[in-house]
């Protein structure tokens, strides 16, 4: 494995995907993180992450001198470069013409970590600091017009140094640097699959519950549906799926869940139709930070009260939680940085509750989306459930900006069904879309219908393009497509007479609205 430590770059969590896309397990820690839990994870390489701090800084985010005498190999990106030079006793800068965006980069040195690259290629900059003086032993592997040391070497204690990032698109030949380091420098194998992850992950799931019973917060979705398929295959008889549907599921979803776990899976199910409950909670509530909490909190006091009524008692709830969850509700005890800024609470990760009656399992949470969908294949889920765009746990609640009614639910899922059926009718679902959904906004605007004046309600359709939903485009749909959604919306929905088209990214924008 390559331990990434974290100094509050907004690439760290990048770096560990492209890590593991080349076969190589890879954890983010938080940059203080102790030289002996390091160690105790006994990773073959370590990545030092860029971040927006300067070296010089009151409070700099740091790290010990003496992860440089482990043996182990490092590489220092941006930041991390800046700071493994000013520590090992090298010069740092700030220069007065900033590098940020493209660059040529000219190697001196097109061996070990440059290795099968020709001597100039493009790379990605964004700092203001520069290496003006290395550190005893280091030796420049590489410069740019505005950067005389851009990567820098000392082969011998094999640590090295890069000025760029190598982890994002706009670096072409970033990739080949980072599998130069995985394999020729750290000597790692890319023997990490999904494979591997489930006989290691069955093997902890068999130790942690032993012969207690587990009961799945069931969404239907391609998390909840992995997890179950996943625990079931590790303790056969021992797991009950229970579906809570909270009244915010989209149009027929509730009766196609039923259907795939009793005939597909086979897997004990318990139905529980709580959307009175969640109406009731959710009654007047506007603002959705308060909407996940109340949510997220309902879902676990529904899980206890269902319980109760069983004859078996659950210790486990086992959940969905993935990587990106993790990372955007900023909780440090599973091993994101301090540094990190929160974004909005995930009902499944920071908007439970801190009294429960169950201990959590989250068998999922050091995976990318991505990785989810290729562990759904080998536990044979089904397809179309593999091909399941993201849904959010909090369901339509949190598409409906404002506050969540029956009548306001219904007309969002006739518009979300209408969304969904034109862009899988034109191709577009699974081969090109991350997400695409209706949001009910909370205005009304004036219309003309039938020679008559209307007031009604208007809807936003969000399409998106993505890798693993840390960052995202807004998706350039053809316009007789977006009109086709229009059209049917206004002429099939009584309840809508305006439609407008999300065009912003992530960042600055997140991909849901709430």
């Amino acid at each position: 494995m390559i331990v990434i430590l974290d100094f509050g770059s907004q690439y760290s969590e990048l770096i560990a995907r492209r890590i593991r896309e080349c076969h190589v397990y890879s954890e983010v820690l938080p940059h203080d993180t102790s030289i002996t839990n390091i160690k105790n994870k006994k990773p073959k390489g370590i990545i030092l992450s860029g971040g927006p701090s300067s070296v010089y800084d009151k409070n700099a985010p740091t790290i010990s001198k003496k992860i440089f005498t482990l043996g182990i190999p490092i590489l220092g990106i941006c930041y991390g470069m800046q700071l493994m030079t000013k520590i090992l006793g090298g010069e740092v800068s700030h220069k007065k013409k900033q590098e940020y965006g493209k660059a040529h980069l000219q190697i001196d040195n097109n061996k070990n970590l440059f290795a099968n690259i020709y001597l100039e290629m493009v790379c990605w900059m964004s700092h203001g600091d520069a290496v003006m003086k290395l550190p005893k032993g280091f030796r420049k592997i590489a410069h740019t017009k505005n950067s005389n040391y851009a990567a820098i070497a000392d082969n011998k204690r094999n640590l090295y140094g890069v000025q760029f990032h190598p982890e994002v698109v706009h670096t072409p030949k970033g990739m080949t640097i980072i599998k130069n380091f995985l394999y020729n420098i750290c000597k790692c194998e890319p023997s990490w699959t999904m494979k591997n992850f489930i006989e290691e992950e069955i093997n902890n799931i068999r130790k942690s519950i032993g012969k207690e019973n587990v009961l799945i917060a069931l969404s239907g979705g391609v998390d909840s549906t992995t997890v179950s398929a996943l625990v079931n295959k590790a303790l056969p008889g021992q797991l009950t799926c229970m579906f809570i549907d909270q009244g915010f599921m989209r149009m027929g979803e509730p009766e196609r869940i039923i259907e795939v776990f009793e005939k597909h899976f086979k897997i004990k199910l318990i139905h529980v139709n709580a959307s009175k409950r969640f109406f009731v909670k959710l009654h007047k509530v506007t603002d959705p930070e308060k909407k996940r909490k109340i949510i997220g909190t309902e879902f676990i006091r529904v899980f206890e009260d269902e319980v109760k009524k069983l004859k078996g008692k659950f210790k486990y709830l086992a959940q969905g939680t993935l990587y990106p969850d993790v990372i955007e509700s900023a909780v440090v005890s599973t091993g994101v940085s301090k540094t990190a800024v929160k974004i909005k609470t995930h009902h499944n990760v920071g908007g439970l509750p801190q009294k429960m009656n169950f201990k959590i399992v989250e068998p999922l949470k050091m995976l990318f989306k991505d990785e989810v969908r290729q562990l759904a294949r080998e536990l044979d889920v089904p397809e179309e459930i593999v091909q399941r765009q993201p849904f959010p746990g909090p369901g339509l609640a949190i598409r409906i900006i404002g506050e969540v009614t029956p009548k306001r639910v219904k007309i969002l899922q006739k518009a979300d069904r209408i969304v969904l059926d034109e862009v899988k009718k034109a191709g577009y679902y699974y081969k090109y879309l991350w997400q695409a959904f209706a949001v009910l906004l909370p205005i009304r605007t004036v219309g003309v219908m039938g020679d008559k004046r209307t007031y009604l309600n208007t809807v936003a359709i969000r399409c998106v393009t993505s890798e693993d939903a840390m960052t995202a485009n807004w998706a350039h749909l053809p316009y007789e497509l977006l009109e086709i959604m229009s059209s049917r919306i206004i002429n099939e929905i009584a309840d809508i007479n305006r439609v407008v088209y999300d065009i912003s990214s992530k960042p600055p924008s997140t991909i849901e609205w709430e």
